[in-house]
């Protein structure tokens, strides 16, 4: 590992470059197989942890990056928190993301040219792309920093895998949990296979425009009179069998007075015929003019009787009994005509209601005129070779050519889309196999019940929803590359065998197979044991990759021919995360394998994430390119950057999150450059501390617990209180507030604690090692603690922090062997977790510190108030803590206020006493009007006036008591009262404010004087020389000597006398000159110009040079001294001259000094 204690503030490319380093150690030893394998030694639990697997045909997204980063802090936490973590890379290699790729490629419009091709060619194009970007996954995910191992991966086209989900299926099968039917299922044209509900709830676009059409249906019994229905549908016109009505709707026949035309419709749908009866100015008196009600019906009376078709490709169709009217309650009143037209092929109640009422014959052909890629078969004579889309505008036209179209218009809707090839959806009725999921749906919620979720409200709401109204899941698809379904039947299905390994086919046909997919095992043959010479052939379909996905807890582990113990031990698993998505997808799939297999829930807790969307909160597009690359993302502000924004984000509730690359870049100028300075400031004091006291620093936790020195200690509680959080909310997986707390804390440390001890730090004392011992012990521990959720910078700090460890040993950096020890262990991500010292949460130190922070807070606010920098000194202040315990006010007292004077540049600070409060601060009392109003009614008015008029003696009087007396009205003021406490010193001298929470008010004197003038300016003088010492690039202990010119004046001069002891604290000794006591040997290293509110001053600092006294009288003499350089004669007091053979002792103190300082003080020349 690099070091770079001694550089600058740290850029993102700096932290880049470092988690290169870290990357390169951890390749090196091989870290995350070292962390497996010491944990085994320690005999830990096992964690166990499914990730679902990611198709390689793409590239990650911000998706998988977020997901990954979830389960890699969470996995890392279990890791090093005494469990040991089976961290395996999964690849889903089936279905139709695959499928859809080869298509596009070769061209292919029809399963007919896959079956041309040969389903072994077309296979091989299939496995040829599945691993195409695993590599580069690889590369992505290492980069991120997420430890996940490729090595031993799992891909569901392996025969292990593919042999787990037959064991699957067959469990199903065997306990009747399948079945085979037909089923109108959402379907695909551009992928030629059905889909299941859950998919195409995936891609559900909102604004799409579909045609909206009415035609009329003529009544067999009365041709003049016609049935009216509305689709949005055309091109399912040339399959209608039926019209359906509501059982219980009033129907009328009503004669449209424009048109001479006659309908049936609905009572409470006629303003679909008449629209202009939807407008607000329709009064009912124009009925008269507008239709004329011929009869009266109830749906009832309607059924049975029949209508001349639309068209008659199925009029020869043998003992049908087409074109009659049905009814069924599933017909609404809130759109259309009320009538609804009957595609059994293309409708799920449509096909419900047709079979009922036997249009059509269970276990018998549907009239279906379109083919597996939504074209029209050639019984759709009309319209053959036409796609059902394309063909709603010509269906139109024939109708309207035909008298049959009442009425064209457009809607906008929201409508599924193919998940995979982005085109509309279709509802068709197709043969598949099904799993009886609402047969097990009470096992399903009971299961669901039995997990975690964060948040809560997705498994209770919109995954309880999902499972309560849950179907019949079709697990078949039509398709050529996926898991075989296992399944052989004679010809009529009389004979079905399911088969549920490969040890079992080879028993059963007498072939042994080591692939499972259909170019090998479709060419098995199982002889009949029901008609012995004839055969059972495996049937055509391959299972969803849906239901490989489900099946990965059990698959990934060959279950049950091999590990089942482990499996069993490990099951259900500890913990998954995906997306939001998945709540209809992979986390459903699971619950439903699992129910059905064991009655258990597949997992125990589940993070689910919301959607990363570009900036304008649009879905990220490739194609609009509206987000950036996450690679040059990565690259440029680094991993643990991009981890940390994400996951302190509402995308861990599962929320949106509008991906802004400055919150990346915030990341990093917010919270790893101030730790990182926090880090580098201690590491500057360690060697600091051990050049001056020539001896080694070594870290003792007896001397951090030993301190008495209150930022110490409430530091060492804030750190233990922070172990404690962390654990406490990681137990219950809320990542959401982990993070901010993390933030909050880092911000703390560098802001508070190092800004109010950068002084005392830089001592040599026992005082000095104290504070750098806690500071240290507080940065190993949030570096530890830190490590699941900033792996890299984490790492990088551990490895200059162990070096000062007494295990370390310099001979074996890279130590992977138990016990893990801090310093001995090669990598922070080898070590446990800190656990809390409940011996040093202390909630007094911590509210005080708080109290602390309020008050300089207000102070600096009513500074700017009325525009007094901090540099220039106050003489007074006061605060009220009205609402502060005893504990916490005397620890502000009498531990914190110099803190509190030293950041707000105050000379006395006074606390205000009970007796003194009303001098300062004033309650002021409203009444709380959403309990009060009711309460009070006409009393509140002068209730209200009661409380306003009541003195700041009487109001606390009350609020103590609890209870009291209003305009005789009893009035608890706990809850019926709002109080607020309101600056009220009446005197132009003074400023002062309330802190927001009210419980702190502050208050400064701003009468200035020229002794505060005087302190002010010299405070300003010592930023700017400490901003030289910086410009010049100088460390701690690099002495330099600063002079000044002032231009037209000489007050400075009488300022800096007056502040001696200021600038020989804050410099050690060195106090700013006037530039003619300039040695002629000393070098200018940094000047500027400075103005200090109108004293206009030039300001060098400069090389250590020797001083000549002013009673050095021999020239000869004075430049011999000025040839000297002050590192030549370093301790010496006397130096011996001789000149013109006349020998001199030149005598520090007398003849010379060795700082211009000296000198000055000396012969007094301030």
């Amino acid at each position: 590992m690099s070091e770079f204690v001694n550089r600058g503030a740290q850029d993102h490319a700096g932290f880049v470059a470092e988690e290169e380093n870290v990357s390169k150690l951890w390749k090196d030893i091989e870290a995350m197989h070292a962390q497996n394998r010491m944990s085994s030694e320690r005999n830990e639990p096992e964690y166990t942890f499914y990730d679902g697997p990611p198709f390689a045909t793409g590239l990650p997204h911000y998706g998988h990056i977020l997901a990954g980063t979830i389960k890699d802090t969470v996995t890392r936490y279990a890791a090093m928190n005494g469990y040991r973590v089976e961290r395996r890379a999964g690849w889903d290699c089936h279905g139709l993301p695959v499928e859809y790729e080869i298509d596009q490629k070769l061209n292919i419009t029809h399963r007919d040219q896959v079956l041309e091709m040969g389903i072994e060619n077309y296979n091989k194009e299939c496995r040829s792309i599945v691993t195409r970007y695993t590599k580069e996954w690889e590369t992505t995910v290492t980069r991120l920093g997420r430890w996940i191992d490729f090595e031993d991966d799992y891909k569901t086209l392996d025969p292990t895998f593919m042999e787990s989900v037959w064991w699957v299926f067959k469990e199903l099968f065997k306990k009747d949990l399948v079945y085979q039917g037909y089923k109108v299922m959402p379907f695909s044209t551009a992928c030629g296979t059905p889909l299941s509900n859950f998919e195409a709830g995936l891609n559900y676009k909102e604004g799409t425009i579909d045609p909206a059409v009415v035609v009329s249906f003529p009544l067999t019994e009365d041709p003049e009179t016609s049935f009216v229905a509305w689709t949005t549908t055309p091109w399912t016109l040339p399959s209608n069998l039926a019209l359906c009505v509501n059982p219980e709707f009033e129907y009328l026949k009503i004669k449209d007075l424009a048109t001479s035309k006659q309908y049936i419709v609905a009572k409470a749908r006629l303003s679909q015929l008449f629209p202009q009866m939807k407008s607000k100015k329709w009064k009912k008196a124009k009925e008269k003019e507008t239709f004329e009600v011929l009869a009266t019906y109830v749906g009832k009376d309607l059924v049975g009787k029949t209508y001349t078709p639309l068209f008659t490709y199925f009029a020869s169709d043998p003992g049908q009994t087409y074109w009659r009217v049905l009814s069924d309650k599933y017909v609404t009143d809130d759109s259309g005509t009320g009538i609804v037209h009957q595609a059994p092929a293309f409708g799920e109640d449509d096909y419900r209601v047709c079979l009922a009422h036997s249009i059509i014959k269970k276990g018998g052909d549907i009239p279906c005129p379109v083919d597996s890629n939504g074209i029209y078969t050639e019984r759709c004579e009309d319209f053959v070779g036409q796609y059902v889309k394309d063909a709603d505008p010509k269906i139109c036209e024939l109708l309207k050519s035909q008298g049959r179209l009442v009425q064209k218009d457009n809607i906008s809707h929201s409508y599924p889309f193919c998940w995979r090839s982005d085109t509309p959806l279709i509802y068709k009725a197709v043969p598949s196999w099904f799993v009886k999921v609402e047969e097990i749906k009470d096992k399903l919620l009971k299961n669901n019940e039995q997990t975690y979720w964060v948040p809560s409200h997705v498994k209770d709401v919109r995954f309880h929803n999902w499972l309560r109204d849950a179907r019949d899941w079709a697990v078949s698809r039509n398709r050529f590359w996926g898991t075989p379904i296992p399944v052989w039947a004679n010809e009529d299905f009389s004979e079905v065998i399911c088969i549920g390994s490969i040890a079992e086919l080879a028993e059963l046909s007498g072939v042994t197979v080591d692939d499972l997919h259909r170019e090998t095992v479709d060419k098995v043959e199982i002889p009949s044991k029901k008609n012995p010479g004839t055969v059972l052939k495996r049937i055509d379909e391959v299972f969803d990759c849906w239901f490989e996905s489900g099946s990965m807890p059990y698959a990934q582990k060959h279950y049950p021919f091999e590990n089942a113990e482990q499996f069993q031990d490990g099951f259900p698993a500890d913990f998954i995360a995906e997306g939001l998505d998945q709540t209809r997808g992979w986390f459903y799939t699971l619950m439903v394998l699992s129910t059905a297999l064991f009655d258990k829930p597949p997992f125990k807790n589940l993070i689910v994430n919301g959607l990363v969307l570009a900036s304008d909160g649009k879905k990220m597009s490739k194609r609009l390119k509206n987000y950036p690359d996450p690679t040059l993302v990565i690259n440029k502000y680094g991993a643990d950057a991009l981890r940390m924004y994400l996951i302190n984000s509402p995308v861990v509730r599962a929320e949106p999150l509008k991906f802004q690359e400055e919150g990346v870049l915030g990341v990093v100028k917010d919270v790893f450059n101030p730790w990182f300075n926090a880090f580098k400031f201690l590491m500057q004091q360690v060697e600091r501390w051990e050049s001056a006291c020539d001896t080694k620093f070594v870290p003792d936790i007896e001397k951090v617990r030993a301190s008495k020195n209150s930022i110490d200690v409430w530091l060492g509680a804030r750190t233990q209180g922070l172990i404690k959080f962390v654990h406490e909310e990681m137990k219950a997986y809320r990542l959401y507030t982990v993070m901010p707390e993390l933030v909050s804390f880092i911000t703390e440390l560098t802001n508070w604690y190092v800004r109010l001890n950068r002084d005392r730090l830089k001592g040599s004392d026992s005082d000095a090692e104290s504070g750098i011992q806690v500071l240290y012990a507080t940065l190993l521990d949030i570096t530890i603690l830190l490590a699941p959720f900033n792996p890299f910078i984490c790492e990088y700090f551990y490895q200059n922090l162990r070096k000062l460890q007494r295990s370390y040993d310099p001979a074996n950096p890279n130590d992977t062997t138990n016990p893990a020890l801090a310093g001995k262990t090669a990598s922070v991500h080898l070590l446990r977790l800190p656990s809390y010292d409940a011996s040093r949460i202390n909630d007094t130190a911590v509210q005080g510190m708080t109290m602390l922070q309020k008050i300089i807070k207000i102070g600096r606010d009513v500074r700017e108030k009325r525009l007094i920098s901090v540099k220039t000194p106050l003489r007074n202040m006061t605060v009220v803590m009205p609402l502060a315990s005893k504990e916490v006010l005397e620890d502000v007292k009498t531990k914190l206020a110099p803190y509190i004077m030293t950041e707000l540049n105050v000379w006395d600070m006074h606390f205000v006493t009970p007796a003194e409060e009303s001098e300062w601060v004033k309650i002021t009392l409203l009444p709380n009007l959403k309990v009060l109003g009711k309460k009070l009614g006409k009393a509140m008015k002068a209730v209200k006036q009661g409380l306003v008029n009541m003195s700041h003696e009487e109001a606390k009087a009350a609020i103590a008591a609890g209870t009291a007396e209003v305009e005789g009205q009893s009035i608890d003021f706990t809850s019926e009262v709002i109080s607020m406490y309101k600056y009220a010193k009446e005197d132009e001298a003074w400023e002062g404010a309330v802190h927001n929470d009210g419980d702190v008010v502050v208050s400064i004197d701003t009468t200035m004087d020229e002794m505060l003038i005087s302190a002010g300016k010299c405070r300003e003088l010592i930023t700017n020389i400490q901003k030289l010492r910086k410009t010049a690039g100088l460390v701690v202990n690099d002495k330099v000597e600063a002079f000044y010119e002032e231009v037209g004046g000489n007050t400075m001069r009488k300022y800096i006398k007056g502040n001696l002891k200021t600038f020989e604290d804050k410099f050690k000794g060195m106090v700013p000159l006037p530039a003619e006591l300039a040695s002629e040997g000393s070098n200018v290293l940094a000047s500027t110009e400075v103005d200090l509110d109108g004293m206009k001053l030039i300001v060098d600092i400069r090389t250590p040079a020797l001083s000549i006294s002013q009673s050095v009288n021999d020239d000869m003499v004075a430049k011999f001294l000025a040839t000297l350089d002050i590192n030549d004669i370093k301790d010496a007091q006397e130096v011996p001259c001789k000149i013109d053979s006349s020998e001199h002792t030149l005598v520090e103190g007398k003849d010379f000094y060795k700082s211009a300082t000296e000198m000055a003080k000396a012969e007094n020349k301030f």
